[in-house]
């Protein structure tokens, strides 16, 4: 099949919307955890998460234009504080429930039956169920103008995660976890790591690298 720019103004919108949704391939399936300062908590599915920076480490995120109530992007721009909250298999069904356009007095915690768990001094609620937990700081929001999405930047200052998911070198093995991929809108999908392999400088070899604590389990 060839499409052009053409071919897809003529496809029904939600054709379309599909089809453009899926060929960016797997993205990162992460639970948006906001709370108001009336004490207001929500919770959003989100799939467009991207490493940033390392040093120092930073998170970027996009959001869906801002031309209808966005709680989630409300409440963080108004305090400054946000989770993400890795999805994991066991959690796919509540999480994909966050999609749902609750009114604004309903927490999506109470609504998908996932649980609020706070750290002290930090005012977001972070998702009890989830294994990998990160605690943001904003620290910019800029509206592209090509499509008036939000691209949200933060900086990470607390990580939660298991200590089996940590490796000795510092890489995350986010399979040990049971962290999803998800695909399109609607397709969640659990992975299969084929290698890590050293880092690549011209006229050397790459050496397969052995997987991260193996042996271990998710005890």
């Amino acid at each position: 099949m060839h499409l052009t720019a053409d071919t897809l103004k003529d496809l029904p919108r939600q054709q379309r919307v599909n089809l453009i949704n899926s060929l960016s391939g797997f993205k990162s399936a992460n639970l948006l955890g906001t709370r108001a300062s009336n004490g207001q908590e929500n919770l959003s599915i989100v799939s467009s998460c991207f490493h940033l920076g390392a040093d120092p480490a930073l998170i970027g995120m996009i959001i869906r234009p801002h031309s209808v109530d966005r709680h989630s992007l409300e409440y963080l721009m108004e305090t400054g504080f946000y989770t993400l909250n890795q999805v994991h298999g066991d959690m796919v069904p509540a999480a994909h429930q966050t999609a749902a356009r609750y009114p604004r007095e309903v927490s999506e915690f109470t609504a998908t039956g996932l649980t609020p768990a706070y750290l002290p001094d930090f005012p977001a609620p972070f998702v009890e169920q989830a294994r990998i937990r990160l605690g943001m700081v904003l620290l910019e929001t800029h509206t592209l103008q090509i499509n008036d999405t939000v691209m949200v930047i933060g900086a990470i200052e607390h990580i939660q995660l298991p200590g089996y998911a940590l490796g000795s070198d510092g890489y995350v093995d986010i399979e040990k976890a049971g962290t999803v991929a998800l695909s399109g809108l609607d397709s969640y999908h659990l992975t299969h790591r084929q290698a890590r392999w050293s880092y690549a400088k011209p006229d050397q070899p790459l050496n397969r690298l052995e997987p991260v604590n193996p042996g271990s389990d998710q005890g």
